[in-house]
C-alpha cells in the first residue's frame, strides 16, 4: 500500500506547479553568504579531516553554526577550524568566540576576510509557508565520492525546500518545524525564505526508518536574536513581508491605474472647477460692462439734455439781442454736445470681457512643470510599489541641485524626464541603479546581488575611470551613461530588489547615537 502511495504522493507532486519553485536569484543571493564548517586534525605534519557542518556570515567576520558543529574543536586542542565559503578562491581560519549548547549555537571569529552578510527575518513565519535549506550535506559529497582536497576547497551549496509545519517546536529550545530535506553536514546552516532571509538555523532532522517521511528542526529568530544580543552582535533583520517581483510589479500597476484614474478625475473635476470659475468671471465682467455702459449712457444722456438746454437757451438770447449771453451758452450746450458724444463713442465694449477676466495662477511648480526639489528632501518608502528582501524600509536624505547632483558628490544624467545613476560600492557584493524623475519627485532604486565573479567584471568597468563628483562636463557624462549600459549588460533583467521612494521637501532628522 505504501509505494502506491508514494507513487500518488510523487505525481500530485508534479502536476502541483506551486511546489515545484525554482531556485531564484535570492536564495543564490543568499547562498553566497553560507560557508563549510570544518573541523581539522593535525599532527604537525599530516592533515586530517573530522568532520563538517555549515554555517552562515552574520557579520562581514563572523560565522554563525550550531554548537553541535564545534563541539570537538572546544575539548580537542589539535583540532582546527576551517571556514570555507562557496566561492571565490581563498578559506580562511577561525575561533569559537561565543557557545551555547543550550539552544544548540555557535559563533565563530574569522581571522582574516570579509563575507556577504544574511538578513534575518524578524516576523511571523506562517504555517505552510515554502521555505529552502541551504548547507553542505555530507550525503552528497560521499555521492560525488571528494576528497579532503575538494572538502576544503570553495564549493556551491546544496540548496533543499520544502514547507513549515507550525505548531511543534522542540522542548529544549524554540524551533521550527519544516520538510526541507536535512543530512549530516546541513547543521549550522540557514533555513530561508523566498526572498532569502534567514528564518531560522538548521540543527538537527527526524530519524526515518525508510517508510516515514523525514522532517527538520531549525533554531528559530528568537533564539538566534538573543544569542546575537548577547555575544555583543548587531544582526540584520527586517519585518518586511516577502512577495516576489511579479506581485511587486502586479501591485504597482494596480496602484498606477487607480491613481491615473482619480488623476483623470481630480482634472476633469479641476477642469469643470476651472470652466464654472471661468463662467462665472465672464459674467462678472460681463456685468461689469453692462452696468458701466449703462452709467455712461446716463451721463452722455444728462450731458446731451444739458446741450439742448444750453443751446436753446443761446437761440432764445440771441433772438433776444443778448449775443453776450448767448454766445455763453451756444458755447456750453456745444461743449455738452460734444461730451456727450464723446462718452458714447468711448463707452466700454463688451469685447473686453476676456480682458477682465482672471483666474488664479498654479503655484510650485517650475517652467518645464516640474516641481522645484533643488535642496535638501526626505524620501519615504512606498511598500506597496517596492519589493524589498534585504534592505530595511527606512526614510533616506536626498540633496539635489537643478544640474543633477545629489547629495554634492554623485552626478545623475538625463534620460528623458528623469535623471540616472549606477553605483558600485568599493566593498559589498551589491550594484545600485538609482532613477529620479523630477516631475513626480519618486525616487526609483533597484538593487542586484551578484555573484563574486560577476562583482569582480563590474568593478573592472570603473578601474581607472573617474565618476566621483558633480559637474557638467562632458566627458563624466558620457562616461557615467556609459557606466550604465555596460553593468546592464552583466546583470540580470530582474534586480533582487526594487525600492520605490516619495520625496518631499524637508532635511532627513539625524538619528541619536545608540547609548
Amino acid at each position: 500500500m505504501l509505494p502506491v502511495l508514494r507513487r500518488l504522493a510523487l505525481i500530485l507532486a508534479l502536476l502541483a506547479p506551486a511546489a515545484a519553485r525554482a531556485e531564484s536569484q535570492d536564495i543564490a543571493a543568499a547562498a553566497r553568504g553560507v560557508v563549510r564548517v570544518a573541523l581539522v586534525a593535525t599532527d604537525g605534519s599530516e592533515a586530517y579531516f573530522v568532520g563538517h557542518g555549515s554555517g552562515f556570515a552574520v557579520a562581514p567576520d563572523k560565522i554563525l553554526t550550531n554548537a553541535h558543529v564545534v563541539e570537538l574543536a572546544r575539548e580537542e586542542k589539535n583540532l582546527v577550524i576551517g571556514v570555507i565559503p562557496s566561492e571565490g578562491t581563498k578559506t580562511y581560519g577561525g575561533r569559537i568566540i561565543a557557545y551555547s549548547p543550550g539552544n544548540d549555537l555557535a559563533l565563530i571569529q574569522l581571522e582574516q576576510g570579509r563575507l556577504p552578510v544574511s538578513t534575518f527575518f524578524a516576523g511571523a513565519v506562517a504555517d505552510g509557508q515554502h521555505v529552502t535549506a541551504i548547507g553542505y550535506p555530507g550525503t552528497v559529497d560521499r555521492a560525488q565520492g571528494l576528497g579532503l582536497k575538494q572538502l576544503v576547497e570553495p564549493l556551491a551549496t546544496v540548496k533543499t525546500s520544502g514547507n513549515i509545519s507550525a505548531g511543534r517546536a522542540s522542548r529544549s529550545f524554540d524551533t521550527l518545524l519544516h520538510t526541507a530535506p536535512l543530512a549530516a553536514g546541513n547543521s549550522g546552516g540557514p533555513l530561508v525564505d523566498d526572498c532569502g532571509r534567514v528564518l531560522g538555523v538548521n540543527s538537527f532532522g527526524s530519524v526515518s526508518d525508510g517508510n516515514d517521511a523525514e522532517f527538520g528542526f531549525a533554531v528559530s529568530w528568537r533564539e538566534v536574536a538573543s544569542f546575537l544580543r548577547q555575544a555583543g552582535v548587531a544582526s540584520l533583520h527586517t519585518v518586511v513581508p516577502c512577495r516576489s517581483m511579479a506581485e511587486a510589479d502586479a501591485a504597482e500597476a494596480a496602484l498606477t491605474q487607480r491613481e491615473a484614474q482619480a488623476s483623470e478625475q481630480k482634472d476633469r473635476a479641476s477642469a469643470e472647477a476651472r470652466d464654472a470659475a471661468l463662467t462665472k468671471a465672464r459674467e462678472d465682467a460681463a456685468q461689469d460692462i453692462i452696468t458701466a455702459r449703462e452709467n455712461v449712457m446716463a451721463g452722455a444722456a444728462v450731458l446731451l439734455a444739458l446741450a439742448v438746454l444750453g443751446m436753446g437757451a443761446g437761440g432764445l438770447f440771441y433772438t433776444q439781442g443778448k449775443e453776450k449771453q448767448a454766445v455763453w451758452f451756444l458755447a456750453g450746450g456745444g461743449v455738452a454736445m460734444l461730451g456727450a458724444l464723446g462718452l458714447f463713442l468711448l463707452r466700454p465694449s463688451f469685447s473686453g470681457i476676456d480682458e477682465r477676466v482672471k483666474l488664479p495662477e498654479d503655484r510650485g511648480v517650475t517652467s518645464n512643470g516640474a516641481y522645484a526639489w533643488a535642496g535638501d528632501n526626505v524620501c519615504r518608502v512606498d511598500l506597496n510599489r517596492s519589493r524589498l528582501t534585504v534592505s530595511q524600509p527606512n526614510d533616506v536624505g536626498f540633496n539635489w541641485t537643478e544640474g543633477g547632483c545629489v547629495d554634492g558628490n554623485m552626478q545623475y544624467v538625463a534620460s528623458g524626464s528623469a535623471w540616472q545613476r549606477t553605483a558600485i560600492p568599493d566593498e559589498g557584493n551589491y550594484v545600485t541603479a538609482s532613477q529620479f524623475d523630477p516631475a513626480t519627485g519618486t525616487l526609483r532604486i533597484e538593487r542586484w546581488l551578484p555573484d563574486l565573479d560577476t562583482m569582480d567584471k563590474v568593478r573592472a568597468l570603473t578601474k581607472d575611470k573617474g565618476f566621483a563628483g558633480c559637474g557638467g562636463d562632458s566627458d563624466l557624462l558620457t562616461r557615467i551613461a556609459g557606466l550604465r549600459s555596460d553593468v546592464a549588460a552583466l546583470l540580470p533583467a530582474q534586480p533582487n530588489e526594487r525600492i520605490v521612494y516619495h520625496c518631499q521637501k524637508g532635511r532627513l532628522a539625524p538619528v541619536d547615537p545608540a547609548p
